[in-house]
């Protein structure tokens, strides 16, 4: 599985998608507004939507339309608190799936019961507004329509805040959940792994923030493994710092993916978002291949270091003051045979493009 951001539409289109390496695509995002109508971020989102269907489904994959994101969840909380205001909701999404021939729906609601961006609305009835709105959808939409959810690695919370101890109803309306194990440390003074493996030193103020950490609380919440996903960066962060080891304690980020900032190797810093894409570092010359597909070496001053509490990489370069947390082909595979060996249904790498040419990522975690 793979996002597809509307904002790829002009440099990668989807005929460059390799849909044999993928049985779904996320299409991201639609975004709903105050009135629960859907709008779209790019006045081309929809014809690009409507070619990414029509390209999948002529080689066999399947596309969902992900609804909100870190900046579109801003209304999620008002429009499903009440039942007219759900109905209308649903009756908008309906007819969006319908007219661009989608085979799911995601809600990527950032998120129920407190806000991940400042200017979302949240409520402490969300958690349980959110349930009875995903089953009058999945009594809307056609039968065979798959219904997900991206989620943060902890459980929805209850109306005090706290995570619930039993999400199995949702479990019973949902096909399954993407746990968003990325953005748990980004651009920082003090940088820190994006997504981490484990908690393997024992010592983050997240305990649910790595693959390990958010399988455990959600199984632990009765939400079974075979309905989860785990979500996998294609991106990194450069952080202005000579940090020789990563922080082990986590710092959320936001969510805001936007196109990659550009790499300085010589000198310069992240900015406030400070992403780069895999395929960057390598084009920006901080990676070059080896033989080895798998594997690349640091270059033009970076040094390439092992974090062995979250089982990440990292690059430094004191010259130019930067470090650069990031995922490469063993450190996915990493976490791809953890979600295979724990009996996940699969993984979703955020996003296509930030992959090579020819798949080196993909490959790796297939």
């Amino acid at each position: 599985m793979g996002y597809y951001p509307d904002w790829l539409g002009y440099d990668f289109p989807p005929t460059k998608i390799d849909f044999r390496r993928f049985d779904w695509i996320d299409f991201a995002f639609a975004v709903p507004n105050a009135d629960a109508t859907l709008s779209w971020d790019d006045p081309s989102a929809p014809g690009l939507l409507d070619k990414l269907v029509s390209t999948a489904h002529s080689q066999g994959s399947k596309v969902k339309l992900s609804i909100g994101g870190w900046t579109g969840s801003k209304h999620f909380s008002a429009l499903v608190a009440t039942n007219h205001s759900r109905e209308t909701f649903i009756s908008n999404i309906f007819e969006v799936y319908i007219s661009h021939q989608l085979d799911g729906i995601e809600i990527d609601w950032e998120y129920p019961g407190h806000a991940g961006s400042s200017s979302n609305e949240f409520d402490g009835n969300d958690t349980a507004n959110f349930l009875l709105f995903l089953r009058s959808l999945r009594a809307s939409l056609p039968s065979g329509a798959r219904i997900t959810a991206a989620v943060e690695p902890k459980p929805f919370v209850d109306s005090t805040g706290r995570a619930l101890e039993d999400v199995s109803e949702f479990a019973e309306v949902l096909d399954w959940i993407l746990i968003m194990n990325y953005d748990l440390w980004g651009s920082s003074s003090h940088p820190g792994p994006n997504a981490p493996l484990y908690d393997a030193c024992g010592n983050s103020t997240q305990p649910s923030g790595s693959a390990l950490g958010s399988y455990s609380a959600w199984t632990n919440a009765q939400f079974p493994a075979s309905k989860l996903v785990l979500g996998l960066p294609s991106y990194g962060y450069i952080s202005s710092s000579i940090a020789r080891n990563l922080r082990a304690r986590s710092k959320p980020t936001n969510r805001h993916h936007h196109h990659s900032t550009t790499l300085k190797i010589a000198s310069g810093d992240g900015d406030s978002d400070g992403q780069i894409q895999f395929r960057d570092l390598i084009s920006q010359g901080a990676l070059s291949p080896t033989g080895d597909k798998t594997r690349y070496y640091s270059s033009h001053g970076f040094e390439q270091l092992w974090d062995s509490c979250s089982c990440t990489p990292y690059l430094r370069s004191p010259q130019s003051k930067q470090v650069i947390t990031f995922d490469d082909p063993t450190s996915l595979g990493m976490k791809a045979a953890f979600a295979k060996q724990t009996g996940m249904l699969g993984v979703n790498l955020f996003d296509v493009h930030g992959d090579t040419d020819d798949w080196i990522l993909v490959d790796a975690i297939r």
